[in-house]
């Protein structure tokens, strides 16, 4: 079985570094960032990952606004979405909840057991 592949997207490029190398080298999948709204959409459409990481709070789009283009678009519709926020707070994850995101993930998280929590968020085999 090929690796798995997760599109990143989140505005922040050293994090998106530091993710990158936590999901590359510990869960041994292979990634893709983008680090803007737009540019996830199309990545998201035209690389169809097996999953997608991405943040609530960007200058271009938010991620649930994105969320939503996502759900949207039947070419990514079924990619599971994971937040990575540091809104988590009991009404965000209420709101979270019932957009239909498969999890979150607060940041800031521990970039050792990232690939883990992203693993057992979409329970793949880590």
């Amino acid at each position: 079985m090929s690796a798995k592949r997760i599109l990143v997207i989140d505005d922040e490029k050293n994090l998106c570094s530091v993710i990158q190398a936590c999901l590359e080298h510990l869960g041994g999948w292979t990634v893709s960032i983008a680090h803007e709204g737009s540019a996830g959409l199309l990545l998201a459409a035209t690389q169809v990952p097996d999953a997608i990481l991405l943040d609530v709070m960007m200058p271009d789009m938010d991620g649930i606004a994105m969320f939503r283009l996502l759900q949207n678009n039947a070419a990514t519709r079924k990619i599971p979405v994971i937040f990575l926020t540091a809104k988590v707070q009991a009404l965000d994850l209420s709101e979270f909840s019932q957009l239909g995101v498969a999890g979150v993930i607060a940041k800031p998280f521990d970039p050792l057991s990232l690939a883990q929590q992203v693993a057992e968020v979409l329970g793949w085999n880590f």
